[in-house]
């Protein structure tokens, strides 16, 4: 059985899945939820403790300047996604890296497209911040799939230098 609580942020309700000791998913939109929703037993749990400590951590992202993350995740992909997002996890707040520079810091210089499709199956957007991954030029890129304005949201949050 997993649970999930909502969390109401400034770029609008989030939802938090847990396993009953890991943080799953935090989906940035109601439909990717409700269409996950479908195909899983999930329950809603407010006073679950994992999903509560997640929802103090995002207000203090939001809100209070919080610069990483302290939770248990539960992180399942293949091992070049898996190599990816725990690059990603090594960019500081306030910073951003190319495409480009994730995929020489893997060890796969020519792997730039493959790192894009790593960012989109990223099922802990925020928590492993795919976010500050911009283009070379400092443009902003495909995020959640066609989502650059919540992009654009979190990256000016972290005072991140961007092109639209």
């Amino acid at each position: 059985m997993n649970y999930f609580s909502y969390y109401y942020s400034p770029i609008g309700r989030l939802t938090i899945v847990s396993s009953p000791k890991n943080i799953t998913h935090l989906f940035l939109e109601v439909e990717h939820f409700d269409a996950y929703r479908t195909d899983h037993d999930v329950k809603e749990h407010n006073e679950f403790d994992v999903l509560i400590e997640a929802k103090n951590q995002l207000h203090e992202y939001f809100h209070e300047g919080r610069k990483y993350f302290e939770l248990d995740f539960e992180i399942n992909g293949t091992d070049f996604q898996r190599k990816v997002w725990r690059e990603l996890q090594n960019i500081p707040y306030g910073e951003s890296c190319s495409y480009q520079d994730i995929a020489t810091k893997i060890g796969q210089a020519r792997a730039v497209r493959a790192i894009g499709q790593a960012n989109k199956a990223n099922k802990l957007p925020i928590f492993i911040p795919c976010h500050r991954v911009i283009g070379k030029n400092k443009k902003l890129t495909g995020y959640a799939g066609n989502k650059n304005d919540i992009k654009a949201e979190l990256l000016t949050l972290e005072s991140i230098t961007f092109e639209k």
